[in-house]
């Protein structure tokens, strides 16, 4: 108790003075991100002295002066304001065509024992096959312009929203099926009364992965093959052997894909906020 009691005076003082006034008033949010700006300040910090102290060239590992110089030059010329409005193009029509396909399909499957029996192998069986291997077919399909790579991000997408939508049908209380089919007995009543919004949380996660990976198939097709965007950027960058550029545009995508995941938790917290705090994200 004496040791506590010590221990306690002398970091009062101190916790009274720089760190209750401060942090102790910070919602817990703020500190979350504090301490996340903190980590990434002393990654720069040692990344920049790692580089500076052992001399390696920026042909093989750029310091982050470096990159910060190459995305301020390449935003400042409007190089990747353009690549990267290429890249969201691609990005939001693929991913809202292929969250569509998936909730609509989720609905079917759910609904519809005997389509599931038919269908639901096939959507397995597409989903094992790398989407790395069916990239270069789309770009003979349809061409190197946008729709191979809005078909590639809608074959990624689709399944994530596909399996979370349908876990969430299937995962209703049996119990308030049991008294809505009691009491209103219609099919369309029970299904849009309890099965959609007991699935609209787990709906709601798999946006969340299918939007990053939406980012990432996009960019994964601009690199087999495509005339913009950032993926196109980033292999021009290697070909050059402009590494300081190939990390700023990493650094952008990084940064497009946190903003873009970011919007969709918050509407997803707000559309379903009576299940959002319950349920949480799959991420």
């Amino acid at each position: 108790m004496n040791g506590t009691g010590t221990e306690r005076q002398i970091a009062s003082p101190w916790q009274n003075r720089f760190v209750r006034p401060y942090l102790g008033r910070m919602p817990v949010e703020g500190r979350r991100f504090l301490a996340w700006l903190i980590s990434a300040v002393l990654l720069l910090v040692f990344w920049q002295w790692y580089v500076t102290r052992f001399g390696i060239s920026p042909a093989v590992f750029p310091a982050p002066l470096a990159v910060w110089e190459s995305l301020y030059a390449n935003m400042a010329d409007g190089t990747f304001i353009w690549d990267l409005a290429v890249t969201m193009k691609e990005v939001l029509i693929g991913f809202f065509s292929g969250s569509s396909v998936g909730f609509l399909l989720a609905l079917v499957i759910s609904e519809f024992r005997p389509i599931r029996t038919i269908l639901y192998p096939y959507v397995i069986a597409f989903q094992a096959v790398p989407k790395t291997a069916v990239a270069p077919m789309f770009l003979i399909w349809f061409g190197f312009g946008i729709g191979s790579k809005v078909a590639l991000v809608v074959s990624v997408v689709f399944f994530p929203v596909l399996i979370n939508t349908l876990l969430g049908l299937e995962r209703t209380d049996p119990d308030q099926l049991e008294m809505l089919k009691a009491y209103c007995g219609k099919r369309w009543r029970i299904f849009w009364r309890v099965k959609l919004p007991s699935a609209m949380p787990p709906f709601f996660a798999g946006l969340e992965q299918a939007i990053v990976l939406a980012v990432l198939a996009a960019v994964v097709s601009e690199l087999l093959g495509a005339v913009g965007g950032i993926g196109y950027r980033i292999l021009t960058f290697n070909t050059n052997l402009d590494l300081a550029g190939q990390f700023a545009a990493l650094l952008l995508l990084s940064v497009t894909g946190f903003v873009l995941h970011a919007i969709v938790r918050y509407a997803g917290d707000k559309v379903v906020f009576w299940g959002r705090a319950k349920e949480g994200s799959t991420n």
